[in-house]
């Protein structure tokens, strides 16, 4: 990984732990990395991290379904819960494929570029 890939893929691993939609496990994963640049562990912990964000990236319909299911209401609200599935029906009507909250855009983004890391 060149430089700039480098630079690239840590700007997007920052984005994702300071996303307020990040789960604990992906921020976990992404500071294992960061702490791992330049040393023996570096491949290990990208591949942890890209298994992790794997898991992690919500597909649209996934995201509909969730916000339009009594779970969802439970995490986002009534209201809230409404206007995300408002939001991801017409982002999937637009052409998306993944939410587009901060973290899973910014979990698009790495593994988009994920050889870079391995």
């Amino acid at each position: 990984m060149n430089q700039n890939e480098k630079d690239y893929m840590i700007q997007k691993v920052n984005e994702l732990i300071n996303a307020p939609s990040c789960c604990a496990e992906a921020k976990a994963a992404a500071q294992n990395w960061l702490e791992a640049i330049g040393t023996d562990k570096e491949a290990e912990k990208a591949k942890s991290l890209i298994a992790e964000l794997e898991m992690d990236l919500v597909p649209i319909d996934g995201l509909i379904a969730f916000a339009g299911s009594e779970a969802g209401e439970q995490v986002f609200g009534k209201e809230t819960a409404k206007n995300v599935a408002a939001h991801a029906e017409e982002i999937k009507a637009a052409g998306a494929i993944y939410c587009d909250c901060p973290a899973c855009t910014a979990v698009a983004a790495i593994l988009e570029k994920k050889d870079t890391l391995l």
